[in-house]
């Protein structure tokens, strides 16, 4: 099958990252991790927003009452409707910043952290409820990434980016997770994974960073299929579209020298899949 690309939004961003589907408003949000800006694109109108946000961010998600939660350098932060700020957990750690962030099953945030220099173990995968209580699920992660479940909530895929692994969870009903195994391993010279998203058959699909390509593999841990992209640094993928049968991919340009004309910019490809609704963050 030979899958094509479009260019949703041309831009420069340059860390982008965290494309999520709001199926509330219909519009793709993504954000700019060290631009410190959210975008909005709505795909029926062609409308773009962008917004300056109060820290380096690394994700955005809806809320089951309206507005985003955010994943921040010093925390998890709510966006209320009327565009009003306020910490839900505010938790500074010099050095430090959150990355990416996907609302569990059960309405749960479960956001990642990295320190700047990348240093090993500086990292960590912790669950945010409703009411801002948190637990540490992972303690020793390096680049935290890509997160998402299988269709049934039952198991969960992870990233920690310069293991080359994307690894797999049990995931219980009370949010904890175990029985950590490996899914595929992302062979030396196709780049790294970064972002993931997981489609209704449950296949995953990831972002290799330095690799110019989105990799599908299935559940058994096969790859099956691989989108050749004209940009190295490619971060991100999510399904979206009122079919969600669309593939958004964010991309970034940071560090590249003389960067290709579409490095930052979204890009979509048209029905690749069919992806799964995901839930609001219950807060």
């Amino acid at each position: 099958m030979t899958l094509a690309f479009d260019v949703a939004v041309r831009a420069e961003a340059e860390l982008g990252e965290g494309a999520t589907w709001d199926p509330a408003t219909g519009r793709l949000l993504w954000i700019d991790i060290l631009g410190a800006r959210l975008h909005t694109y709505d795909p029926a109108t062609g409308r773009r927003t962008v917004r300056r946000t109060e820290q380096h961010v690394g994700a955005a998600k809806p809320r089951a009452g309206g507005g985003l939660v955010l994943n921040l350098r010093d925390g998890v932060g709510l966006l209320d409707p009327d565009g009003a700020f306020r910490w839900l957990h505010h938790e500074p750690v010099p050095g430090r910043r959150g990355n990416d962030a996907v609302v569990a099953p059960d309405g749960s945030l479960v956001v990642g952290t990295m320190r700047y220099d990348e240093a090993p173990g500086g990292g960590t995968l912790s669950r945010v409820t409703g009411d801002g209580a948190v637990s540490v699920l992972l303690d020793d992660v390096t680049v935290s990434n890509g997160t998402g479940w299988s269709p049934d909530g039952r198991l969960m895929y992870y990233i920690d980016t310069p293991t080359r692994r994307i690894d797999v969870f049990d995931h219980r009903e009370d949010g904890t997770i175990g029985g950590r195994r490996t899914l595929a391993v992302v062979e030396e010279g196709a780049g790294f994974p970064d972002g993931l998203t997981v489609d209704a058959d449950g296949c995953v699909w990831v972002a290799l960073w330095n690799g110019s390509a989105v990799r599908r593999y299935t559940p058994g841990g096969e790859l099956d299929r691989v989108i050749e992209l004209p940009v190295p640094l490619v971060t991100c993928c999510a399904f979206g579209g009122p079919e969600l049968s669309d593939l958004y991919v964010t991309t970034a340009r940071v560090g590249l020298t003389g960067p290709p004309p579409l490095a930052g910019s979204l890009l979509v490809v048209p029905g690749a899949g069919k992806g799964v609704a995901q839930p609001a963050f219950a807060g």
